[in-house]
């Protein structure tokens, strides 16, 4: 019980209560700048939660199956809720969301085979960061201000970016996890 019960997995827990909330104010209410603080506070808890988790020597398996699935339903939902607020095109929400879906098929297949989930590494890291701090600026970028206009390119900046690391540690991820299930025939 005690490696369950950590300050490092109640901020993960945290975070992902925040998800339906993010919705609810962007969506329902157009809360634009409560929306925007609801993805600060995940990308805040994101970072620390595996910082005082190593400092603390409070890693487990929880946390280490929580964290990546709480980044991926934050990424779903905010791709979603820019998507019906016409913040991005349909092909950005399929290409992050499909690499997803493969991803967690092959996740599947390998549970199958006896074989652990991915271990994230540092380049999957960056592409979520990137994706995270996209996010809120394209979210920002709807406003028609000055703001608005730097939150576009600054926004897009880090999305084009996002997305192409996304993409390529999606290949990665995918060869490895091939890989391991090829060698356990």
């Amino acid at each position: 019980m005690a490696k369950i019960a950590t300050i490092p997995n109640a901020l993960t827990a945290l975070r992902g209560l925040g998800i339906p909330l993010f919705i609810f104010l962007a969506l329902k209410h157009h809360a634009d700048g409560a929306a925007i603080l609801v993805l600060i506070a995940a990308g805040a808890t994101d970072y620390f939660d595996g910082k005082l988790a190593r400092a603390w020597n409070q890693t487990s398996r929880l946390g280490e199956l929580m964290d990546p699935a709480i980044d991926r339903l934050y990424i779903a939902s905010t791709l979603i809720v820019l998507y019906i607020r016409d913040a991005l095109p349909l092909w950005m929400l399929l290409a992050i969301i499909g690499r997803d879906l493969v991803l967690g098929i092959l996740t599947l297949a390998m549970h199958r085979k006896g074989i652990s989930p991915f271990k994230v590494t540092y380049l999957g890291k960056a592409a979520t960061f990137n994706l995270l701090y996209a996010f809120p600026l394209l979210l920002l970028a709807l406003s028609d201000s000055v703001w608005g206009r730097v939150s576009f390119v600054l926004g897009w900046s880090f999305a084009i970016w996002g997305i192409a690391l996304y993409l390529v540690t999606g290949a990665i991820y995918f060869r490895d996890g091939w890989r391991s299930i090829a060698l356990k025939k």
